[in-house]
């Protein structure tokens, strides 16, 4: 929902991370080749500029949008090759490492999750290169965290195989002090983080190369202890292959992700080439399970990240995989190996997963509906005119006035056309007002239907809004609404012709005002202003069936602007447009007329209808 012109702290967060973005990465790589290079050779040998790079991310610490609906998840898989024995190498980890630090802001990373196999033999030499590493996370307090593959331990151990150097360097004492930590099993080799994005909490879990009971026990005990929060698993051995599990795989979908529906994703490593598979747990819904590694490629991956782009206004995560080791390197002139590892680009390494997060979490995490508001609440200084329909039975036909809540006498009457009703209905626009709409059956040929009216002589029908106006309503239409047959029916419109009132510019058998549904299907507010022998046209965006809308004409007493879920549509006319011209005729509801006789009715739905005699802010309109 558009909320207002002025950006809040969030959106130009936002606006910050769409500007930069993944070129603004790449635009950015001279920063960290230097980076790399300063971690690689003594400063006192580097030019000035770099040795200043080198410096660079000592600033200060690392603090994500909580807020933010885009938020990025980095995944890094196996580093065995990078940190073994006599061959360590620790540069691309560090590359990589330097990249949440330069693009932790502009991307939002809230959490970095290593899958395994940080080292190949699981030796203190290689864990203290690794340890040291991770430092430049630990410094500037970026959440993260480790697991043990099957190279840092004894691969034919579990959970409960007491110390080892992966525990001395990566246990829980190393987390202690971050903001994210929740806690480790008794064991140390599991543990837990609760990282902040988009408005809630997340949890991933980050389990050891072998659960024992003890440690699927603690597990389920971690879900347990919070139950509305979405769990990411890691682990080093899951998946094996496109839609297969490993045996091991198998056993932890049994015994753990199937019966927690708050697991919707799993990462793990150590096996490639990098896959995916989709299955459904007990409670019916989709969990995403994700297979990266990269170690059989050039530098043995070269500490190549996967970054999980998280959307939740598109219900969307868009997932990349870069090496950032050898995109810095680029300035430099690449191999032909590193012209191939720069980024991956096929369908395993770059590709989406539609999630409609609100749904997938409903199990759990119900999002509350928002409660209806009292009319009197909706009854802002200057209105007018306030209808809404609820508080009756679905299906049941209206009849009688239907009441005008502001208390200015602008009530309605059905007016049938064709033997066609009109009814109640309890749909709603989720941030409607009043918990109900009207259910609408027009179309043509034949024309037939209702609509309704205002009565003779109400208040309404004289008022020309010199001063300003805004008019509101929320619609929905149905799937079976075509064009050929239901393009052109008002929500909204006053009758009275333009030739009728002596202004003959344009059509002039077009009504007065109308707040129409074009053949898009989209809104269109054409109207003659008291100040233009014409017809100003405002025109909005396509908008979808089967889904609610508010949309909102706002006039200041100079110009018109129409909105949509709050937010301005692009066709927005710079003519002046003062007031409206009226006749002293009826204003409709779900009816439009041609050259003074009715010409079309809505098919849909049509929720409160507001009208206020100025401008109103975006803030003060009703689905606000």
């Amino acid at each position: 929902m558009c909320t207002s012109h002025a950006r809040t702290r969030t959106e130009r967060a936002e606006a910050e991370q769409a500007e930069a973005g993944r070129r603004g990465f790449l635009r950015a790589t001279a920063l960290i080749g230097a980076a790399t290079a300063a971690a690689t050779l003594p400063a006192a040998t580097l030019p000035a500029a770099t040795a200043r790079a080198a410096t660079a991310f000592t600033g200060a610490r690392h603090r994500p949008d909580p807020d933010s609906r885009r938020f990025t998840l980095a995944v890094m898989p196996d580093t065995q090759y990078l940190f073994d024995g006599p061959s360590i190498n620790p540069a691309p980890i560090e590359a990589s490492l330097r990249y949440l630090l330069e693009h932790g802001k502009d991307e939002n990373i809230v959490f970095l999750t290593h899958l395994g196999d940080l080292t190949e033999h699981g030796a203190q030499a290689e864990f203290d290169a690794a340890g040291k590493a991770f430092e430049l996370l630990d410094r500037r307090g970026v959440g993260y965290s480790v697991l043990a593959g099957n190279h840092d331990i004894g691969s034919s151990t579990d959970d409960q195989r007491g110390s080892t150097p992966y525990l001395t360097t990566f246990g829980p004492p190393r987390f202690r002090g971050s903001r994210t930590f929740g806690g480790a099993s008794p064991d140390g080799y599991n543990t837990f983080h609760v990282f902040e994005a988009g408005g809630r909490e997340w949890l991933v879990l980050a389990l050891d190369w072998r659960l024992s009971a003890r440690g699927h026990a603690w597990a389920k005990d971690v879900i347990a202890r919070h139950p509305g929060t979405p769990v990411i698993l890691t682990t080093h051995e899951l998946v094996v292959g496109d839609d297969t599990l490993s045996p091991y795989g198998e056993q932890l979908w049994d015994e753990l992700v199937h019966d927690h529906d708050q697991i919707f994703l799993t990462l793990n490593g150590h096996y490639w080439p990098a896959a995916r598979a989709t299955r459904t747990n007990a409670a019916g819904h989709d969990v995403h399970l994700h297979l990266t590694n990269y170690q059989n490629r050039y530098y043995g991956g070269a500490a190549m990240i996967r970054l999980y782009r998280f959307d939740l206004d598109r219900n969307t995560i868009d997932v990349e995989t870069v090496s950032p080791w050898i995109l810095g390197r680029a300035a430099e002139g690449l191999n032909e190996l590193e012209r191939q590892e720069i980024e991956l680009s096929g369908d395993a390494d770059r590709f989406s997963v539609a999630l409609d997060f609100a749904q997938r979490f409903a199990g759990f995490a119900p999002v509350p509906a928002r409660p209806s508001r009292p009319a009197a609440r909706m009854l802002v200084r200057g209105t007018v005119a306030y209808w809404r329909f609820d508080g009756h039975t679905d299906g049941t036909t209206v009849e009688g006035t239907v009441r005008d809540l502001s208390g200015h006498g602008n009530d309605l009457s059905v007016v049938p056309v064709g033997g066609g009703t009109l009814t109640w209905s309890s749909a709603h626009h989720p941030d409607q007002p009043g918990h109900g709409s009207l259910a609408f059956e027009g179309g043509k040929p034949p024309l037939a239907g209702a609509y309704l009216r205002t009565v003779d002589g109400a208040p309404l029908n004289s008022r020309t809004f010199e001063r300003g106006y805004t008019i509101e309503a929320f619609y929905r239409l149905p799937a079976d609404w075509d064009a050929s047959h239901h393009a052109w029916a008002a929500l909204v419109s006053r009758t009275g012709t333009g030739g009728g009132a002596g202004k003959t510019a344009d059509d002039p058998d077009e009504p007065l005002a109308t707040l129409s549904l074009s053949d898009g299907p989209g809104p269109q507010w054409a109207a003659r202003p008291l100040d233009q022998q014409g017809i100003v046209t405002n025109w909005g965006d396509e908008t979808a069936r089967e889904r609610w809308w508010h949309v909102a004409v706002v006039n200041d007493g100079r110009h018109s602007t129409m909105y949509v879920q709050g937010c301005p549509v692009a066709r927005n006319p710079h003519t002046s447009a003062s007031g409206l011209t009226s006749l002293g005729l009826p204003w409709l509801l779900g009816g439009y007329e041609y050259a003074g006789k009715i010409d079309q009715i809505l098919h849909g739905l049509l929720g409160d209808v507001r009208i206020v005699e100025r401008a109103l802010p975006v803030t003060s309109f009703m689905n606000h």
